[in-house]
């Protein structure tokens, strides 16, 4: 069976390799070795030919494609340990970047974002939210495709020209809303969302390699840049999390996962999350097991992460927390009751007490039940601990295989060049003849046509967004009568009032 072995306490503790979909959270304080957990259970997972997704964000994880370096130090926790057959080596890594600086662009469609999360990263009141997804609802009933921010603002743009009829036909869309949505965008366009959305779309298939030995890859997202963008941090992980849930088959239990996420700053997943979103984010972690998905948050605070999420988390990695304040000494008292309790061991006194590379440790055996919590000495990575050159960064980068698939960006056409063609077709008029017309051109139009009458191609365009024309109603029509008969009847006394002056 195959498993990992994550450090020693009264006796060797092994994560099992059919438990990893059930989840996990490594916590801890700063400094305290969560970064090292992490790339010995990504390391642990990659030799069992599992694909691994991590977010560095300290660019601290970066190492993991480079041979680690020998110490005696490092030799005597090996044997303090009892690892076996221990050797320094490098894993198969392959580096993602949003914006495209430091690994492959990661890019997704704004319609494979949705409105729902779309408004969490613009920060979107519900009346505004509600005014996204008449957007998206237009885009879709009339067959535009929304790629980029462009699109977007293109979209926004049109249906702030026509409002009386798109609140007619999809609800109330007020012009301020429509400026606050402008304005967000602008915002999140700034902030890097202009690399972000666009294609060639990110294939998840692509997350989920094996090198050509079977050992899985190792897919690092550079996130030091965009941590400092909370919201857009978020929002990708959380846009991630929901493609897997809804693009993978269920398989049940397997031996080993299909592929294991690592969330770092995980915190940053339920700041402010509303309701439903949170909502989803417990559902998708509690059924994504079953499509063979491992999650593991990572956190400096257990209850960083809300309850009902972690109740899902079967596997626990505790390094030391810090008792100065109030809030602290609470998060250690949840720390130490969420851990499957050891009669020789005061979880919440030893949580204070941990050493850098030590945490409490427990993990699902057989059957799925937790062990009593351990304090144990954690294994060493094989790799390197630390950061890594940009020449190195860039041998990297060359050599990996998706690398001729998302380095060039293309643009295709879709609600922005659709749009444009159509306001230009809107924008000509057809000339009025001066003769009688043709038998090719159809009837003159009369003096009082209205533009679309005498312009067709406007029309046609208006039939084709709303649906029906828009000639004038009879309501509409008796009331521009009733104008121009009191117009007719005021110039007609005017009239006489000058020419009675003049007879004078």
């Amino acid at each position: 069976m195959a498993d990992i072995l994550i450090g020693k306490g009264d006796s060797q503790v092994h994560l099992l390799g059919k438990f990893g979909n059930r989840h996990g959270l490594i916590a801890g304080a700063t400094g305290t070795g969560k970064s090292v957990s992490l790339m010995v259970l990504a390391e642990g997972f990659s030799r069992m030919g599992v694909p691994v997704f991590l977010a560095d964000v300290k660019g601290d994880l970066a190492g993991l494609c480079q041979v680690g370096t020998a110490s005696e130090k490092l030799h005597a926790r090996v044997a303090q340990i009892g690892i076996e057959s221990y050797q320094n080596e490098a894993n198969p890594v392959v580096f993602w970047d949003l914006y495209g600086a430091l690994g492959h662009p990661v890019r997704t469609t704004v319609s494979e974002m949705g409105p729902s999360l779309l408004s969490r990263v613009l920060e979107l009141n519900d009346t505004q939210a509600g005014v996204l997804d008449i957007v998206f609802r237009l885009a879709d009933d009339e067959g535009l495709l929304l790629i980029d921010l462009d699109d977007l603002r293109a979209l926004l743009g049109f249906i702030a020209e026509h409002r009386a009829e798109v609140s007619a036909k999809l609800g109330l869309v007020s012009a301020p809303s429509i400026a606050a949505i402008q304005r967000q965008l602008l915002r999140l366009e700034s902030d890097g969302g202009k690399f972000f959305f666009g294609e060639p779309a990110l294939e998840l298939n692509d997350f989920m390699r094996q090198d050509m030995s079977g050992r899985g890859i190792i897919n690092v997202l550079a996130a030091d840049q965009l941590i400092l963008k909370p919201r857009l941090y978020s929002s990708f992980l959380l846009w991630l999390l929901s493609e897997l849930f809804e693009n993978l088959p269920e398989v049940g239990d397997l031996e080993q996962p299909k592929v294991v996420f690592f969330f770092d700053e995980a915190h940053l997943l339920f700041d402010d999350c509303p309701p439903a979103l949170l909502q989803r984010v417990e559902q998708v972690v509690r059924l994504i097991r079953s499509k063979g998905v491992g999650v593991y948050f990572c956190s400096q605070n257990p209850d960083d992460v809300p309850d009902t999420v972690l109740g899902q988390l079967g596997n626990r990695v505790q390094h030391a927390l810090r008792a100065f304040t109030p809030r602290d000494q609470k998060a250690v008292r949840a720390a130490a009751e969420t851990f499957a309790s050891n009669p020789n061991l005061d979880v919440a006194k030893v949580i204070t007490e941990l050493a850098v590379g030590e945490a409490l440790v427990s993990t699902l055996q057989d059957k799925g039940v937790p062990m009593p919590v351990q304090r144990a000495l954690i294994a060493p990575p094989r790799c390197r601990m630390g950061a890594i050159s940009p020449e190195e960064r860039q041998i990297q980068r060359m050599r990996s295989p998706v690398g001729g698939k998302y380095d060039t960006a293309i643009n295709r056409e879709s609600a922005y060049e659709k749009l444009a063609a159509r306001a230009q077709a809107e924008g000509q008029r057809a000339p009025v003849p001066s003769a009688a017309p043709s038998a090719n051109t159809g009837p003159a139009p009369t003096p009082n046509a209205t533009a679309e009458e005498a312009n067709p191609i406007t029309k046609k365009l208006s039939e084709w967004m709303f649906g029906t024309s828009r000639r004038q109603g009879a309501v509409e029509a008796m009331a521009k009568s009733a104008m121009r008969t009191a117009g007719n009847q005021l110039s007609r006394k005017l009239l006489r009032g000058v020419l009675g002056g003049l007879m004078k």
